[in-house]
């Protein structure tokens, strides 16, 4: 399997890294064949807040993929998400270069990039560029321009920036980690294109994507990106709830919420008992599902109440004619649909990556990142003009790794 067939999107998420090899397929399709998973450190709330540590799972997770798939491992997209986010209209005109005035791929890139020359504070950094419609000589709400015949080409886009020092130091942590970036990608947005259908973005809907640090929201209305939120709640607050209420170690909580939780007291089985060692103590106490249910609940109604509210600020009087579209690792929690429900309304779904061996809700980060570059048709644009290189090679001639991130950054801004 050459690596030029290849295409690897890393998730760095405040609980676990996931690193998803795919291969892309001569009819454009991909398939996962690699899956490298490790747990996150040095992030906190899904930001950094340490490098070596945030680093060395960067590193487990690609050495756990490498070795599934057999090949090293050189170039990752990485997906950037977080409270730091933020999205601005903006509108680029160019005129269309070809003799015949058909609009071709050039075209489309020369009028995203005019859309960016946007007046931006200093310490913000433009990740992404989202055309909402593209205008052909006054002709609007078009999707795709190219083959299209005119002489001035338009676009509405959306701006989507972040903080420049917490983007530089995601950078940092990958570029130690002796990986180039080729590319990054708001997550939230590549999850929205993965798991909504277009109905439901045309009639306004809410992606949550509730990870173990953060919550994410993502809302759509008239069939575009309007907003997003993220609050900093999320599994690790259930665990945290459960070690005190038990009074054990954290990784005993962990464990114990995976195997036994249930987020409703209704659903849970008082004659279901697991053993827990109580700190301070070399004994173990015995614990019933109930009374593991009854510590959950009240916390994942909390993080649910939370989602609600913040809806609202989102500019939801009601609740999304779309409804809630709900995915992330705490998703796996039995019965947590119940509890999604009676707080948020009866238009609630689960969804995830539908991809052999990796369909849980704690995946669809990763999956979905390369889903939404195959769908832009970056992955077979790369594919396309890279040229034969080793991979991560011993001796590196040329600019650094460092100096072609810093060249990347420095286009981007």
């Amino acid at each position: 399997m050459s690596t030029e067939e290849l295409v690897i999107s890393l998730d760095i998420g405040s609980s676990q890294v996931r690193a998803i090899v795919a291969e892309l397929n001569t009819d454009g399709t991909t398939q996962v064949v690699g899956v490298g998973t490790a747990e996150s450190k040095g992030m906190k709330k899904g930001a950094i807040i340490n490098i070596d540590e945030a680093v060395q799972s960067i590193r487990e997770a690609v050495d756990h993929a490498e070795r599934m798939v057999g090949i090293e491992i050189s170039e990752v997209y990485v997906g950037v998400s977080g409270n730091h986010i933020s999205l601005q209209p903006s509108h680029g005109v160019v005129a269309v270069s070809s003799e015949d005035r058909e609009i071709g791929f050039q075209d489309i890139d020369r009028v995203l990039q005019a859309a960016k020359v946007i007046a931006l504070p200093p310490e913000r950094i433009i990740i992404e560029v989202v055309p909402k419609q593209y205008i052909v000589d006054g002709l609007d709400d078009i999707r795709d321009p190219h083959g299209m015949m005119g002489v001035r080409l338009e676009v509405d886009a959306i701006i989507i920036t972040g903080t420049k020092t917490i983007v530089h130091n995601l950078l940092r942590c990958v570029q130690k980690a002796n990986l180039n970036i080729a590319g990054m990608v708001f997550l939230p947005l590549a999850v929205s294109e993965l798991c909504l259908s277009t109905d439901e973005k045309n009639l306004g809907v809410v992606m949550v994507d509730i990870g173990g640090g953060t919550t994410t929201l993502t809302a759509f209305k008239q069939g575009h990106l309007a907003s997003t939120a993220s609050i900093p709640i999320g599994g690790e607050y259930i665990t945290n709830d459960i070690a005190i209420g038990l009074r054990t170690h954290t990784h005993s909580a962990e464990e114990v919420k995976c195997e036994y939780g249930v987020a409703s007291h209704e659903h849970a089985e008082i004659k279901e008992t697991f053993q827990v060692q109580t700190i301070g103590t070399s004994r173990e106490r015995m614990v019933t599902q109930l009374e593991l249910a009854q510590i959950m609940e009240p916390r994942i109604e909390e993080i649910f109440y939370m989602i609600k509210n913040q809806v609202k600020e989102m500019g939801f009087t009601e609740e999304p004619s779309g409804g809630y579209v709900l995915t992330g690792g705490v998703m796996t929690t039995r019965e947590i649909i119940h509890v999604a429900r009676n707080q948020l309304g009866s238009s609630v779904r689960v969804t995830g990556p539908d991809n052999i061996g990796v369909k849980e809700p704690s995946y669809t980060g990763g999956i979905a990142l390369i889903h939404y570059l195959q769908k832009r048709g970056v992955l077979q644009a790369a594919k396309s003009t890279r040229t034969e290189q080793s991979t991560r090679p011993k001796k590196q001639k040329g600019p650094s790794t460092f100096d072609r991130i810093k060249n990347w950054l420095d286009e981007l801004i």
